[in-house]
């Protein structure tokens, strides 16, 4: 590998010899590192003691130390003078050998990166890819081989391990991941519990970083069975912090590919681990040689609102993969899903409230045709709702070509087309992944067919450990929802579709990791708690109206949501049960009509639905903003915000000059001011505001 690049090796300088000489060897190494920041120079260092690099990034102002001393590879970040992350371990454990001790070098190269890419669709149009690089070859004290790649954006750190083919190295198990983020401060986070029955699907809580604790969900963590969480103490990322002097940081990880999801696993002090999710015999990863595992990531900003304008994880994701985008498209839909879990006046299953009748089914059609929506959902279509599948993942029975006997495909795919608008397929499997697998592309197929381009698909279950999963052999073994078996299975379920020009928005996911540049069919997916959680009773379950201000600075960092929103009728609309009409009085909302559009906004998502039933919106003056908001945007600016508080961006369309902005706020009122130098300046325009009326309704 070549070190002919802006990074030299070169010797310290003598003058800071008698300085660090008093010092034991790992501490002379970081302040060493420490001075050469402070002095300015972007180099490399190495000498005899310890092998020490200094990498800064593009702006100058994050800063990347990476040492290898004693057979450990350590590295830290700071922002300026300000250390954020300490010194932290790296390395993998195989069954086969250990990568995380008695490391040697054998090389190493450093190089800049600058170019841009074009979005196929997304909060802008083009995306700057500009990073500082350190690749490292090194040898274990056995004679495995494994590189460390290193990339440093302006807004964060990504790093990644490769163990590259090898004389007697084929399959190997990867059985831990020893990579540490130990960060300087204990700072208030915001995160969600990992191994717990409801995947992503809940309410973040805000501790200090020592203080997270399985005891915060104590209730919320039990399945169906009432068995507690299994599995260690430990978060789901992106995981957001934020530190007393303002600075924010978010751990993530980018292209999760064929590798199990990162959690982080806590032990009461500001050290995180990776954590990886298991298989159910262990392991953490089945792999061979060669091998990438995803990047992890560590975003960085002066400010909580900066976090927002990251792309890291898309830059660092392989490049779109489809020779043909054209296909894909943006849009707004409708569809029979708020009059199930909002108001409980129809059902998926059989009976006199079945929803998915044909009839009905043309009421939203016209409905959507009438206000140019793109797309019309329809839950409960199919067979397979009226056996016991709910949620246990016991869905062997769900059929994705074969339609309810009052649901007639041939005449509404039809109807639909003669309107200009789709059908919006659904197929909930209910975790029954071989069931779904048998049927995949068979179900595509008869998709494409009737002109679906969109499908939304779930996987729910309620049991923490709970997807089916038959050996070879005909043995049923027990799989958790985030690890490789499932990462595989949607990569299957994303190609497939992607075959038959179809996009998907998928409900119960595995968390985006920047692959919607690869496959950019993934056009969004739930993976946190959305609007059905305000259609749940008690009221007391559902959302907290902070909720939306907490999510664009932790799960939106990762990706689009399909949140849900344009809910208008907040109060006297459910009912008790489908069989028992009578409204229950108690029930609002945590919401107002302004903050529902502003969802459109604060919450990106390329295919977005208007939640609430047509008759809530028929005559409603509101309604005029959903149909204007576009779904695809040119740029996206970050007015003002924090975290948990309030947030305000504007966004511009894709298609025209017009901009649309949103604030939304919690529970406590407040005046904000916006400056508008985002639009182009000598140029005249006209708003057009939405604001709730005095009593919120």
């Amino acid at each position: 590998m070549s070190r002919n690049h802006p990074f030299r090796a070169f010797s310290p300088p003598a003058a800071l010899s008698p300085l660090l000489a008093p010092l034991a060897p790992s501490v002379r190494a970081v302040c060493l590192l420490a001075l050469l920041l402070a002095l300015g120079l972007s180099s490399c260092s190495r000498n005899e003691e310890a092998n020490v690099w200094a990498l800064t990034s593009p702006d100058g102002d994050l800063r990347l130390g990476v040492e290898l001393r004693d057979g450990a590879l350590t590295y830290n970040l700071a922002l300026a003078n300000t250390e954020v992350i300490q010194t932290s371990r790296l390395g993998l454990v195989a069954d086969r050998f250990d990568l995380s001790q008695d490391l040697h070098l054998l090389d190493y190269a450093t190089h800049q990166h600058d170019s841009t890419w074009d979005t196929v669709w997304g909060e802008e149009r083009t995306i700057r890819n500009h990073y500082t690089a350190l690749d490292l070859q090194l040898r274990s004290g056995e004679g495995r081989r494994m590189d460390v790649q290193f990339r440093l954006f302006d807004d964060g750190l990504g790093f990644r391990y490769r163990i590259p083919e090898q004389p007697g190295l084929q399959e190997f198990n990867i059985m831990d991941e020893v990579t540490e983020f130990h960060l300087t401060e204990n700072s208030p986070s915001w995160w969600i519990p990992a191994y717990a029955y409801r995947r992503y699907e809940f309410l973040y809580a805000n501790t200090r970083i020592s203080q997270i604790s399985r005891d915060t969900y104590s209730r919320q963590v039990e399945d169906l069975s009432g068995r507690p969480r299994i599995g260690p103490e430990a978060v789901h990322t992106p995981f957001t912090l934020q530190r007393r002097d303002g600075i924010a940081v978010a751990i993530h990880e980018a292209a999760l590919i064929d590798f199990a999801a990162m959690t982080l696993a806590v032990d009461g002090s500001t050290r995180l681990e990776a954590d990886l999710i298991p298989w159910s015999d262990g392991v953490k990863v089945r792999t061979q040689a060669p091998m990438d595992s995803p990047w992890r990531t560590v975003q960085v900003a002066e400010q909580a609102t900066d976090l927002l304008s990251s792309r890291i994880t898309l830059n660092l994701s392989p490049p779109n993969r489809l020779a043909d985008t054209s296909w894909i498209e943006p849009g707004k839909y409708i569809g029979l899903w708020w009059e199930m879990i909002g108001t409980n006046q129809s059902t998926w299953t059989s009976g006199p409230h079945h929803g998915a009748k044909t009839e009905r089914v043309k009421e939203y059609l016209d409905f959507g045709a009438r206000y140019g929506f793109d797309g019309v959902l329809v839950e409960g279509w199919n067979l397979g709702w009226d056996d016991n599948w709910c949620c246990t993942g016991d869905g062997e029975s769900f059929r994705f070509y074969d339609a309810h006997p009052e649901f007639d495909m041939d005449e509404l795919s039809t109807y639909a087309l003669g309107r200009g608008i789709r059908l919006v397929g659904h197929h909930e499997t209910g975790t029954q992944i071989t069931n779904y697998e048998e049927q995949l592309e068979r179900a595509m197929e008869y998709a494409a067919e009737n002109g679906i381009r969109v499908i939304k698909t779930g996987y729910v279950t309620d049991v923490s450990q709970g997807i089916k999963r038959w050996d070879e052999d005909g043995n049923l073994h027990r799989e958790w929802h985030h690890g490789q078996y499932m990462v595989r299975h949607w990569r299957k379920v994303l190609e497939a579709a992607a075959r038959h020009q179809i996009s998907l928005v998928v409900h119960e996911p595995i968390k985006d990791t920047g692959l919607r540049r690869t496959w950019p069919n993934m056009v969004s997916r739930e993976g946190a708690r959305g609007q059905e959680f305000n259609g749940f009773s008690p009221k007391d379950y559902n959302n907290q109206v902070d909720h939306v201000t907490i999510m664009p600075f932790t799960r939106l960092l990762a990706s689009p949501m399909d949140y849900t929103p344009g809910i208008f009728k907040l109060t006297n609309y459910r009912f008790n049960a489908p069989d028992d009409r009578t409204i229950n009085p108690d029930y609002h909302l945590p919401s107002t009509i302004a903050k529902e559009l502003a969802l459109y906004i604060i919450i990106y998502a390329p295919m977005q639905m208007a939640a609430d039933l047509p008759e809530h919106y028929e005559g409603h003056p509101m309604f005029q903003f959903i149909l204007d908001v576009p779904t695809d945007w040119e740029r996206s600016e970050v007015i003002h915000g924090e975290i948990g508080e309030y947030l305000t961006i504007a966004r511009q369309d894709r298609h025209s000059d017009d901009w649309y902005l949103g604030s939304v706020t919690n529970e406590a009122p407040r005046y904000l001011e916006v400056a508008l130098d985002f639009l182009t300046p000598g140029r005249d325009y006209r708003m057009t505001r939405y604001a709730d009326p005095e009593d919120g309704g």
